[in-house]
């Protein structure tokens, strides 16, 4: 069964679509390898002081600096780790496409590994607040092999904030061993550097992801 993020939750065949939405104001593909999202983009953006430890609330693992008790390989799922919290940025590489990318890389980066709960922890808080950690761990359910191609994007403004968009592609095999390949948008938002906005609101996180299966 493949899932399907929107506004209300669906559950459809592999036919249907992965389209989850957040709050929004109105050159060639670069394809990955399995577990290479985090080498695509520019040079290593400009980092100002490690992330904070990106811990979820309830069930969620906690992220480890070093391989947990009882990891392997990292075939498990939310296994917390390696910790995939994008780095924090300079304010000015966090206004630009730089920024957007680290995030994006990362949220690729995470699915491909199977850490969902870290993923999840880059979404807006209004994405969370429609798809909570457990179903949106659900909507991966039984895939393997996973595969995140995110090519270069483009950036736009709207309304206080900005937006940068990548048409991403999916692969992977569903728990019969069937192919999965999926497509479309993975849209970014941050709020713009306006008076009364906070630090982690002028940070990008992924607001949509609107992806269809083909064949």
């Amino acid at each position: 069964m493949a899932r399907v993020f929107s506004n209300a939750l669906l559950v459809v065949g592999l036919a249907g679509a992965l389209a989850l939405g957040g709050c929004s104001d109105a050159d060639q593909p670069v394809v990955t390898e399995r577990g290479d999202a985090a080498r695509l983009g520019n040079a290593e953006p400009p980092v100002v002081s490690p992330a904070p430890s990106n811990t979820s609330t309830g069930e969620a693992k906690t992220i480890s600096a070093s391989p947990p008790p009882g990891y392997t390989n990292g075939s498990d799922i939310n296994e917390g780790y390696p910790d995939l919290t994008p780095p924090v940025l300079t304010p000015e590489a966090e206004r630009t496409e730089t920024g957007a990318r680290s995030v994006l890389l990362s949220f690729a980066r995470a699915i491909e590994l199977r850490e969902y709960d870290q993923a999840w922890a880059m979404l807006t808080p209004q994405a969370q607040q429609k798809w909570n950690r457990a179903r949106f761990n659900a909507l991966f359910e039984g895939l393997r092999d996973i595969s995140v191609a995110v090519p270069e994007g483009t950036m736009e403004g709207a309304a206080g904030s900005s937006y940068y968009t990548s048409d991403a592609e999916i692969t992977a095999s569903d728990a019969d061993g069937r192919p999965v390949r999926l497509e479309g948008p993975i849209v970014l938002r941050r709020v713009n550097d306006v008076p009364g906005s906070s630090a982690e609101e002028r940070r990008w996180h992924i607001d949509r992801v609107e992806l269809s299966a083909t064949h």
